[in-house]
């Protein structure tokens, strides 16, 4: 009865520490509007990530989403699907910077994601290629 608790107390500590990880994990990024009055923000994507997968945005004054991918074979793109916000992106990646350009019209949390995929393995946002751009007023 002891090996029992001890092991469920076991799982329950690596289920909390498992937890906290997956939050520090985040990279929030709160973008800075620059003299030209424009939210510039680079992402880098790859190996089923996104840096940074939270950015902060605010509404109405445009962004450039400078993309960019590592170096590799396996192909990548950035999706944002929330045209009644004023995104609207679907955008391969490169190892060379690409700018995209949008303004946004409605506050609110949109994810963006990779929907790559091979054959019948998991797409990459299903592989945890996603985040979410949080547009504020």
């Amino acid at each position: 009865m002891k090996a029992i608790k001890g092991l469920i107390v076991f799982i329950i500590l690596a289920g909390v520490a498992f937890a906290q990880n997956a939050e520090e994990k985040k990279k929030v990024y709160r973008a800075a509007i620059d003299k030209d009055g424009i939210q510039k923000i680079e992402v880098l994507g790859g190996g089923y990530f996104y840096n940074p997968d939270y950015i902060i945005v605010k509404k109405d004054i445009p962004v450039e989403l400078i993309i960019k991918k590592e170096p590799g074979i396996v192909p990548h793109n950035i999706v944002i699907k929330q045209p009644e916000a004023g995104i609207d992106i679907r955008e391969s990646m490169s190892t060379k910077q690409q700018v995209i350009k949008f303004t946004p019209k409605k506050a609110g949390k949109y994810p963006f994601y990779c929907d790559k995929k091979l054959l019948f393995f998991k797409n990459h946002r299903e592989k945890g290629m996603e985040g979410i751009i949080e547009v504020t007023e």
